[in-house]
C-alpha cells in the first residue's frame, strides 16, 4: 500500500476493503469471531485460497486479527480488530444504500 500521507483517504479506504471479498469478510466478522470454515461456508462462493490471501492481506492490514489457541486439533479464529471494528459504520451504509438501490428497482 502507497505509506505516502498525501494519498488521497478515499484510495486508501479502497485499497483496504475494496474489493467484494474483503467487504463480506468484514461483514461476516462484524458479528463476532469466526473460523475459517465457517467463514467459509457464510460467505459461499469464496475458495479456500482467495479466502486465506484476504485474510493474511487484512491482517498485515491490521484489520483483523488471527488468534491461535493452544489445543489439539489447532483451533485457530479470526476477529476484527479495534481498527476493523471502526469499519461498522461504513459497511452498515453500504448495506443501506444496497436495500435502498434494490427497492428502486424494476424486478
Amino acid at each position: 500500500m502507497n505509506n505516502n500521507p498525501a494519498a488521497c483517504p478515499t484510495e486508501i479506504t479502497l485499497t483496504l476493503i475494496g474489493d467484494k471479498w474483503k467487504i463480506l469478510i468484514i461483514k461476516e466478522l462484524l458479528k463476532g469471531p469466526k473460523r475459517f470454515g465457517e467463514l467459509q461456508t457464510c460467505i459461499g462462493s469464496i475458495s479456500q485460497k482467495v479466502l486465506t490471501s484476504k485474510l493474511r492481506e487484512m491482517e498485515r492490514c491490521n484489520l483483523v486479527v488471527r488468534e491461535v489457541f493452544a489445543q489439539a486439533p489447532p483451533k485457530v479464529e479470526y476477529s476484527l480488530s479495534p481498527l476493523g471494528k471502526s469499519l461498522h459504520p461504513i459497511i452498515n451504509a453500504i448495506t443501506v444504500w444496497g436495500i435502498s438501490y434494490l427497492h428502486t428497482q424494476v424486478i
